[in-house]
């Protein structure tokens, strides 16, 4: 099918240099940005998620940001619709919209459509949290490995929120919850142009530390103490946040909270790249490489 509108997705791990290249393409392409941050939604929980500045947002118009209260429940289906309904809205006044962010599952719900998956009554996925908080993932990896080795193949076996999932889903069920997996994909109303950013794993490691210490300047910790009395809830179950409530507790000094932000940003970065390049395919670039490779495709794309 031949498309004449186009959403370009710029995805890739942390701190790699996506929101930079964000804006300097939509910029060009005199078009708007639509976050793809599992966390950028949520008011207040702005140092931490590394949201565009006002003065981003007034250059280049954004969209996805800010629109939750950190006590609501949003879903990845939730992002999806909502952000249909916002490709569409840009697609009236722009032929290409960019789709700019590092949660896989909130990309993967926008390009292909999410999978079909039953509702399980919450009791459920509860006694799976207890025995995580009680006997560590290792159980959780055990059982879906057991119940489900399909499903345990492609999964992050470290996201504890996903394996509560599916095994709730297993429990609630009888079925593997790979059975529930769509193998086609959501017919979509544009041609999406998938950019993946990567560079050589030290440097980005090296980028991490220094914005998690420009994030202490901001004023990261300030912002974490604010959210202190709302610890217990998923919107802050995130790194650049739960590392500093034990501090606060006295379980150890700010120089190790700040140390555990790096290690366990440097983590999630890794499981990114492992989870970006296993739902492809993509075209991947560097950081610079991305502008003059959107100039290159709009030449033969793009109307003049």
């Amino acid at each position: 099918m031949a498309f004449n509108k186009y959403l370009i997705i710029i995805a890739g791990p942390t701190a790699v240099g996506k929101s930079g290249a964000a804006l300097e393409v939509a910029d060009f392409l005199q078009t708007e940005i639509v976050s793809a941050d599992s966390r950028q939604i949520y008011r207040g929980l702005d140092i931490g998620t590394a949201k565009a500045s006002s003065q981003e947002r007034e250059q280049v118009p954004h969209h996805m940001i800010d629109i939750c209260d950190i006590h609501e429940k949003f879903t990845a289906a939730d992002f999806e619709r909502e952000t249909l309904l916002s490709i569409t809205k840009i697609h009236k006044q722009n032929d290409t919209a960019v789709l700019c962010g590092g949660t896989g599952l909130y990309i993967h719900a926008v390009r292909n459509g999410l999978d079909d998956i039953p509702h399980v009554p919450e009791s459920i996925a509860t006694e799976w949290d207890r025995k995580y908080h009680q006997q560590g993932i290792a159980v959780l990896q055990e059982a879906l490995r057991s119940e489900d080795p399909a499903y345990y193949e492609k999964v992050d076996i470290h996201n504890q929120r996903r394996l509560v999932r599916a095994l709730s889903v297993i429990s609630h069920t009888g079925k593997p919850f790979s059975s529930f997996l769509r193998d086609d994909e959501s017919k979509r109303t544009f041609e999406v142009i998938p950019l993946l950013l990567d560079m050589d794993r030290e440097i980005l490691y090296q980028r991490i530390n220094k914005r998690v210490d420009w994030m202490v300047e901001q004023g990261l910790e300030t912002e974490a103490r604010t959210m202190l009395p709302h610890r217990e809830l998923q919107a802050l179950q995130t790194v650049g946040y739960q590392e500093w409530f034990p501090y606060f507790d006295g379980d150890y000094d700010r120089q190790e909270a700040i140390r555990l932000i790096k290690r366990n940003s440097r983590r999630y970065a890794k499981r990114q790249g492992t989870w970006f390049r296993g739902h492809g395919p993509w075209i991947t670039l560097s950081p610079e490489d991305v502008l003059p490779w959107i100039k290159d495709w709009s030449d033969g794309h793009l109307a003049s």
